[in-house]
């Protein structure tokens, strides 16, 4: 059964990033599924662990649909893990209550190990849960997948688990780049197999996640993060041209107009500290700006967060935009501060269009 509002209108979240005239300005969160639910938690709690509810194709599709039943949305995204690519080439992979993600044993020299050909038979349960997903969703919502970027999955990989300073394992850039090339040409190669194969269950749009791309000097964040996140992005466009595609560089800075400049970003995602004026110049010429708003608002609530949104909702009038936050959802969000930005967000696009 398809969820409310079905309409014959072309989903506003593909409108924008393709540029055409949308009947209003899209709104979607990332981490929109996750803690900060209690209806999550129920069906994280009879999942039985948080890579069980990722890998039970079932019950990841009610999770991903689960903040568009509450919230006046315009996309769903596939609730998924991007350490779900490290776990299908081999590591052992579990996430450690208050203490974040292990990936077992830590990626060293031997790269021989990493299962690629059998890596697609993890990543089924995703493919299987964007399918249902799809099939529930009415034609005016977007279906996002996603991937996170090489570099950001490479820390993963060699850290063995969240590090304090992703960016120091840079180190391996300049004592062995040989290992460091390869991995990374391991990771494109699944990456754009995994997200072509999402857009052929289903997704409508995809974003790459570089988490970790911050901190990176200029020389690394190009042979790490903007070139494998382009090749990736390339790989997916020659089989599916029409496939909107979002770039999130995180905590590039001044470097995201390089990214937006890439003639396979569609749009890109800006985190909280990027000064949105600066954005509406330097990258809404090039790609559909994504994003902005501190997460931490949204927790706060109240007249900040409203007049952040109203402003943020101002800087961008009269270009596409998507509305998002500078990063996820924070786990303490109050669920009702989050209707109440969707219904500012919407007062406010409304009055920038009359």
């Amino acid at each position: 059964m398809a969820l409310p509002g079905k309409s014959e209108n072309p989903a506003p979240l593909l409108a924008a990033l393709r540029r055409e005239q949308a009947n209003r300005t899209p709104i979607w969160f990332m981490r929109q599924a996750g803690r900060y639910l209690p209806e999550y938690r129920a069906l994280r709690a009879k999942a039985g662990s948080f890579l069980d509810l990722c890998l039970a194709p079932e019950l990841a599709a009610e999770a991903t649909l689960q903040p568009l039943r509450r919230y006046d949305l315009d996309a769903a995204i596939i609730f998924s893990d991007i350490l779900l690519i490290p776990y299908a080439l081999g590591q052992t992979l579990s996430f450690v209550e208050g203490d974040g993600p292990r990936l077992d044993p830590p990626l060293r020299s031997d790269l021989k190990r990493l299962c690629k050909p059998a890596a697609f038979d993890r990543l089924e349960p995703t493919i299987e849960a964007i399918g249902r997903v799809r099939r529930e969703l009415s034609a005016d919502k977007a279906l996002i997948g996603f991937a996170g970027a090489p570099w950001t999955i490479a820390t993963y990989m060699m850290a063995g688990e969240a590090s304090a300073d992703p960016s120091s394992l840079r180190m391996r850039f300049y004592e062995d780049r040989g290992f460091l090339t390869e991995l990374m040409e391991i990771l494109i190669e699944t990456t754009s197999r995994y997200l072509i194969a999402q857009v052929e269950a289903g997704a409508d749009v995809l974003q790459l996640f570089d988490s970790w791309a911050g901190g990176l000097p200029e020389d690394a964040l190009a042979a790490l993060s903007l070139k494998p996140m382009r090749k990736i992005a390339a790989a997916v466009k020659a089989k599916r041209p029409s496939i909107p595609i979002i770039f999130f560089p995180k905590g590039v800075g001044a470097a995201a107009e390089s990214y937006a400049r890439l003639p396979e970003c569609d749009a890109i995602s800006i985190d909280q500290a990027m000064p949105w004026e600066w954005a509406r110049a330097h990258l809404s010429p090039h790609a559909v700006v994504q994003g902005g708003l501190d997460p931490l608002l949204v927790v706060h609530g109240g007249e900040a967060m409203e007049e952040s949104a109203q402003r943020l909702t101002k800087t961008f009038a009269g270009v596409p935009y998507v509305f998002n936050l500078g990063h996820g959802l924070p786990p303490e969000t109050p669920p009702d501060n989050v209707a109440r930005l969707i219904e500012i967000v919407r007062r406010a696009c409304e009055a920038c269009e009359a």
